[in-house]
């Protein structure tokens, strides 16, 4: 019987949702939005109708002191906020049927709404005044953050109709987007005669027998059909407020407020999606040559979707305690600092791993204040899941340097928020590799190069699905076979040769959460993003180790305080530059030479026998 997977440690944050601490947490909360609101209505501060679009005027000292006031203020409400949010999320995501927890992030979000209304009315004030009129020398680290909210001023509806929004939101998308993470973790399918979570289908996309896995994506898809009704509603729900809200905010298209949030330059995502679709043919010898690895033919249409996660020889189960050693010691190859990182999770019992009914799908990681963090996953003893744990460490100690700064200057974008959780999981690949045999490297070569399919091709299919869904849905809603053939059409334009286009998975729109959120449309090309720049500042580090040491816990601590470009710039790195992005695919094209080489010698009646 294996080992039961560890459960977070969250009591230490509350003890409970009727504690007297929570209880206390919410009325300091309150509170220091009404003391906020006083302070905004008393300096005038994003007064009156379409302040984002009045005259501009100019600040005086009067000005630059208040706008210190509220930097402060806005701080200490920020991490107020952290561990009562991260709290409530935890009960949230891991358990659905918790009506109670259910019912505490509704009071939240209720709660928040005029926190939500203050911040819109300072990018109008911001917006007014100018953000490097208003900025003075002690509030240089701030500067980014004041010339984000001038460039939001323009954004910007009036007063009355932003806040308006924000009371609708509660029964609008933010319901939507509720429903349809309760709908998918309260989902459960039949696997051999076994009524099993939705999440437990899919992680034997990794089982070793092939006839699991087919059968697990055939009740997967079953499962998904049984509610794309609803999921389909609430698709159109948050994507039509989008639509709406894009429209009436003055962007020209759904891509822009994406680029915005993300303080990424359409010239650097030109330039990178460019790269990646030349690499597209290298990533379909990949499939293939996994697809006669594992016994197909070389005249087969390509790899079946239920084959895409599956393990090759090499590979076997890795228990718990496995996991985390080989973590701490692949960490401790880059720093014993990281080293230390990886232990202090596991000694505090910092994730949630494994799967069971009503937790949610997929992974992350969230801060919890003061450094520390917590982990969701769902470990099914892959090695996949070891490198999705290297990974999600990579953001909490990403946390961990962001701890010295004030919450304003922690809001990384998502483009450099996979900067060390990449980085973190190539440092896993460089230790395997190192220490393995050809069978070892083969399978540590499989997994790493999955999950490059999975972050180069299959995102991009999702942002091709996406880009499809917003014009669309600009034109009414989108009905559930139009979802799914728009869905298909990304995946055949990208798997393509590698792929047999018969297995295609039309439901995966219903299947990431990402597309249900008004605030994080495009939320998928900064995983590419990510990946491409950590494979480039891994090869900064290979180049010279201390200079890189010396600028890495720096840059992870200076994410929120500068355009993406801007802080490359200090490693080197021109990300609007195709060269670059074409440089870090390259690496990933070295692996794939290599896998397909170490193919070549395991093929054979011998090697490949059984493997299918």
């Amino acid at each position: 019987m294996r080992d039961p997977l560890p459960r977070w440690e969250i009591d230490s944050l509350f003890p409970g949702l009727e504690s007297r601490q929570m209880a206390a947490a919410r009325e300091s909360l309150v509170a220091e939005v009404g003391r906020m609101r006083a302070l905004f209505d008393r300096h005038g501060i994003g007064e009156g109708e379409g302040e984002g679009e009045g005259e501009s005027s100019t600040p005086g000292e009067q000005d630059r002191a208040v706008l210190a006031e509220v930097l402060e203020m806005t701080n200490e409400l920020l991490d107020r906020l952290e561990p009562l949010e991260a709290y409530i999320h935890a009960l949230v995501t891991t358990d659905a049927r918790d009506d109670d927890a259910a019912s505490a992030q509704a009071s939240l979000d209720a709660d928040l709404v005029a926190f939500r209304n203050l911040q819109r009315r300072f990018d109008a004030w911001v917006g007014r005044f100018g953000a490097d009129a208003l900025v003075r020398e002690d509030h240089g680290d701030y500067t980014h953050l004041l010339r984000r909210a001038e460039v939001a001023a323009t954004h910007q509806m009036s007063r009355d109709q932003e806040e308006l929004l924000a009371d609708l939101r509660l029964s609008g998308s933010s319901a939507w987007t509720r429903l349809a993470g309760d709908l998918t973790s309260t989902l459960t399918g039949v696997l051999d005669g076994e009524t099993v979570p939705v999440t437990v289908l899919r992680g034997r996309a990794t089982d070793p027998d092939r006839g699991v896995r087919e059968r697990a994506f055939r009740s997967e898809m079953a499962a998904w059909e049984t509610v794309a009704i609803p999921m389909a509603a609430c698709l159109n729900g948050v994507k039509g407020e989008v639509v709406t809200l894009n429209r009436r905010r003055g962007w020209s298209d759904a891509l822009g407020p994406a680029l915005f949030a993300n303080s990424v330059e359409p010239e650097a995502l030109e330039a990178m999606q460019s790269a990646t679709v030349a690499s597209f043919p290298d990533f379909h010898r990949f499939l293939r040559y996994k697809d006669m690895l594992l016994g197909g033919e070389a005249s087969a249409p390509g790899l079946a979707w239920w084959d895409l996660m599956a393990p090759v020889p090499g590979e076997g189960y890795v228990d718990w305690a496995s996991a985390e050693e080989a973590v701490q010691a692949a960490f401790a190859t880059y720093s014993p600092a990281l080293g230390a990182h990886a232990r202090r999770a596991f000694a505090a019992r910092w994730v949630d791993a494994g799967s069971r009914e009503g937790k949610r799908g997929g992974a992350f990681c969230m801060p919890v204040g003061g450094g520390s963090s917590r982990v969701l996953m769902n470990f099914d003893g892959s090695w996949d899941s070891v490198q999705t744990l290297a990974h999600e460490l990579g953001h909490a100690y990403h946390n961990v340097n962001l701890a010295v700064r004030p919450p304003l200057q922690r809001r990384t974008p998502m483009a450099l928020a996979e900067t060390a959780s990449i980085f973190c999981e190539t440092v896993m690949v460089e230790a395997g590799m190192a220490a393995a045999d050809p069978a070892g490297r083969l399978g540590l070569l499989n997994v790493d190069l999955q999950g490059a399919t999975q972050v180069v091709i299959d995102i991009h299919s999702r942002f091709l699905f996406e880009s499809e869904l917003f014009v669309r849905r600009a034109s009414g809603p989108v009905s559930v076979a139009d979802l799914c053939t728009a869905m298909t059409d990304a995946q055949r334009s990208t798997y393509g040769a590698g792929l047999d286009l018969s297995t295609l998975h039309p439901w995966m729109w219903a299947v990431k959460p990402h597309y249900y959120s008004a605030d994080q449309s495009f939320y998928n090309w900064p995983y590419c993003f990510g990946l491409l720049f950590g494979l480039g500042l891994f090869a900064r580090f290979r180049a010279d180790p201390e200079r890189f040491r010396s600028g890495y816990d720096e840059l992870l601590a200076s994410t929120g305080t500068g355009p993406a470009a801007e802080l490359a710039a200090r490693f080197g790195i021109d990300v609007r530059s195709e060269e670059f992005w074409a440089s870090s695919l390259d690496v990933i094209r070295g692996r794939i030479d290599e896998f397909v080489t170490l193919v070549k010698i395991a093929d054979g009646p011998e090697a490949t026998a059984g493997c299918r």
